[in-house]
């Protein structure tokens, strides 16, 4: 029997909840594996049902600086008790004095990113600035204090590297066809009755919460010029979140980019759907005719992924990322360039019109079981418990040439 603790209370919103709606069912199927599940309050009646998981039962702080804290001052009594071998922890930092072997899961690009940096002091978002500075020393700090630190591409585990001067594997994240497609419950009808009006339009989609590095503010002005370049045809814009900051993550601000909007005339062209339920975003994507993406830091970019299992022809900004992930599915252009991002939108779009897609794109080979398999591959070398892991041996042995290779 394996034991692993999976520390996720830094976990609230996009790639992490998407993480341990795909991961924790999984450990949860395995037999001989046992999770230790730390989540924040409004997570856990969401995992106490699955089997094989106990969800600890903690007051988990809202605010990162307490939540840090709680995760080094009592966390490590939490994992001793426990009795877990491994320790699995979810969201870019470590427990300094893990009482076990300890795997840090580190996705965060901002850390690293000068162009972040750079657009925050633009922006004179000073106190921003300075929380990352801080956040990057210990997320720094955390690829040393961990036994080994995973990251979820190739690109994103040679940034850290570099910057942290310490090896980190790579292990790609996952898409599971049948948990995206499984709900075939209809949108709710407001969302519904937005993209249906744009049934006429060129439609272009954009899935992530309002934030500074996703660069929205060069999609907008890319709108504007398509829209200029295509007087035949209406252009509309669908992002998945509201341009408001009550219903924005962190501390984001969204009054530039609702100004931008309307000087650029394009408010007819952008709809906010709000935010739309991963079970349900199929939907969205199959009633949207390009996906695109502006950002200029990324991990590992999921949408893609899930725009490619749709059939969705892409636009991406030109990161070792989004090469990585889409590869030949995409076209790329420079990530500050709102010209080139509407040049490509008109190619991609041109060329749909003339040889509409009969079947859908290629996804790459990204699997959340084998992403599972491969983390306790390390698991197993860092407990000394591979003897006992009760596995199929198939399994095992997929487990170990895969986290080998």
């Amino acid at each position: 029997m394996m034991h692993i603790f999976l520390n996720a209370v830094g976990a609230s919103a996009g790639a992490g909840l998407t993480y341990l709606y795909n991961v924790v069912p999984r450990l949860s199927s395995l037999p001989g594996v046992h999770t230790t599940l730390a989540v924040q309050p409004q997570l856990q009646a969401e995992f106490k049902r699955l089997m094989n998981v106990t969800v600890i039962d903690a007051a988990v702080p809202a605010r990162a600086t307490t939540r840090f804290l709680f995760e080094q001052r009592e966390l490590p009594e939490l994992i001793r008790q426990s009795g877990a071998d491994v320790l699995l922890s979810a969201g870019n930092f470590a427990v300094r004095n893990s009482p076990v072997p300890q795997i840090l899961l580190s996705g965060n690009s901002l850390y690293t990113s000068a162009d972040f940096s750079r657009d925050l002091r633009k922006r004179r978002e000073y106190r921003m600035w300075l929380d990352t500075k801080i956040r990057g020393y210990f997320a720094k700090k955390s690829v040393h204090w961990a036994d080994c630190t995973v990251a979820p591409s190739h690109a994103f585990a040679n940034d850290l590297r570099r910057w942290a001067g310490k090896d980190v594997l790579a292990v790609h994240h996952g898409f599971d066809h049948e948990v995206f497609f499984g709900d075939q419950s209809p949108l709710p009808a407001e969302i519904a009755g937005k993209l249906s009006a744009a049934a006429d339009c060129l439609r272009f989609l954009f899935v992530s919460h309002y934030n500074y590095y996703r660069n929205f503010e060069t999609l907008f002005r890319a709108v504007a010029l398509v829209r200029d370049r295509m007087p035949q045809r209406k252009v509309q814009l669908f992002l998945t979140c509201a341009l408001d900051d009550k219903k924005t993550p962190g501390s984001y601000k969204t009054a530039h980019a609702a100004r931008l909007i309307r000087e650029l005339g394009i408010r007819e062209q952008v709809v906010e759907l709000g935010a739309v339920p991963y079970r349900q975003l199929h939907h969205v994507y199959r009633a949207c005719d390009v996906y695109v993406t502006p950002a200029y830091a990324e991990t590992f970019a999921h949408p893609l992924v899930e725009a490619m299992a749709c059939g969705l022809p892409i636009v991406a900004s030109d990161l070792p990322v989004h090469r990585e992930i889409a590869g030949a599915a995409a076209v790329f252009f420079p990530p500050f360039s709102a010209e080139r991002l509407a040049e490509c939108v008109l190619q991609v779009a041109a060329a749909e019109d003339a040889h509409p897609a009969t079947s859908t794109v290629k996804q790459p080979d990204f699997s959340w079981a084998i992403h599972v398999q491969k983390l306790l591959g390390i698991a197993m070398r860092l407990g000394s418990a591979s003897q006992v892991l009760e596995l199929p041996n198939s399994t095992l042995a997929n487990t170990r040439s895969r986290t080998a290779s």
